[in-house]
């Protein structure tokens, strides 16, 4: 996956229904951009540079992994979408929406199209007094100073004025942490890491992945599958007990919710399609003494995806030992999987199919994963 920044952008309206205007913004901003981690309050400020009606303003961070140019494309978009027709004369006019970038991670950036840091920002208390309120002590990368700081000593006389009303972040609409513990799981190739890992840093939650690379048996399994198998299986089962056992155990009060990239019962499912069948006999009589304390997650979610498509995906992320898995043997694990979750009569399992859908590279696909878990 991409890596994500935290960026900084600022909202302002004076025509329309201003406070609808700032809200639509913030709405598809998180449907185009990414994840909004923070939204200050709404200050009232008098036009600044021409005469005109007041404004509404306000400041909210962003986690995306869209390059600088590329958000400023979508801001530009979503400005146009909620009217905003820009004069071609210079000076300020009024406007349904005005959406600045003020600062992309820690980033200096100078193009004909962008600057970043904003260059008038520290220039403005409708800019800095929302900022302030959602990242006091983030530093200006050419000033050296915290945003804190900066709003002290910037020369702007306006008062922003406080308005009563609060903006509402879109993601609030996905309640996940209802949940305590949600399992994601799937086939090999299937997202589960990177879905178990986007919803623990997009919802605080605790994050729980399995320790597959640690496992010294995997590589020599692919190559010798029948002389490693069961040695392969009983380090998965050993390691997956002590992780999820105590990590369930340990409570962290500053997350929301766990979730983890596999549920206990995966150990199963493989070593059934692995193992002889007087192996497997043994193998469960050894799975079953030592996960009946094992609580089930509330929620279990298996990411299907079309043969051809886990293919493509184990290409594309380059394990060596993954080179020569072949079809017949991914057709055997979504079985499996498929049949265990057949028999389930306790455990709230859904089963999402993902195929023709890149939730990792397409955030649309991505909200409609959200929407479908949650639904």
């Amino acid at each position: 996956m991409k890596a994500h920044q935290t960026v900084y952008i600022a909202l302002g309206s004076n025509k329309g229904d201003k406070f609808k205007n700032l809200q639509q913004a913030i709405d598809a901003i998180f449907k185009t951009i990414g994840t909004i981690t923070a939204i200050a309050k709404v200050y009232k400020t008098a036009a600044l540079g021409f005469k005109g009606d007041f404004f509404l303003n306000t400041c909210i961070s962003v986690s995306t992994n869209l390059s600088a140019k590329t958000l400023l494309d979508h801001l530009l978009a979503i400005e146009k979408q909620l009217g905003r027709e820009r004069s071609k004369s210079k000076g300020y006019d009024s406007r349904t929406i005005d959406l600045d970038l003020i600062f992309y991670a820690e980033a200096r950036i100078e193009t004909k199209s962008l600057i970043v840091p904003h260059p008038e920002a520290h220039h403005r208390k409708f800019v800095l007094q929302p900022l302030s309120d959602i990242a006091p002590n983030f530093k200006h990368e050419k000033y050296n100073k915290p945003i804190k700081e900066l709003l002290l000593e910037c020369e702007d006389k306006s008062i922003p004025e406080p308005i009563n009303s609060s903006l509402k972040n879109p993601i609030k609409a996905y309640e996940l942490s209802k949940y305590s513990h949600i399992a994601i799981e799937g086939n090999i190739g299937a997202g589960k890491t990177s879905l178990a890992t986007k919803m623990a840093r997009d919802f605080n939650a605790k994050l729980i992945l399995e320790r597959f690379a640690e496992n010294p048996f995997l590589s020599k399994f692919y190559e010798n599958p029948k002389q490693y198998a069961f040695t392969l299986e009983m380090v998965f089962l050993v390691d997956r007990y002590q992780q999820i056992s105590r990590d369930l155990a340990q409570l962290d009060l500053f997350k929301d919710f766990i979730v983890s990239d596999y549920d206990i019962f995966k150990s199963l499912i493989f070593s059934r399609i692995t193992l002889q069948p007087d192996e497997f006999k043994l193998y469960r009589k050894l799975f079953y003494v030592m996960y009946k304390n094992i609580v089930s997650p509330d929620l279990y979610i298996y990411l299907y995806q079309n043969t051809e498509q886990l293919q493509a995906n184990i290409k594309k992320r380059g394990r060596n030992y993954e080179t020569h898995i072949e079809n017949d043997y991914l057709e055997k694990i979504n079985t499996g999987y498929l049949n265990f979750l057949k028999k389930q009569t306790t455990l709230r399992t859904k089963i999402i199919d993902m195929s023709n859908r890149d939730f990792v590279n397409r955030r649309e696909d991505y909200l409609w994963l959200l929407g479908q878990i949650c639904d």
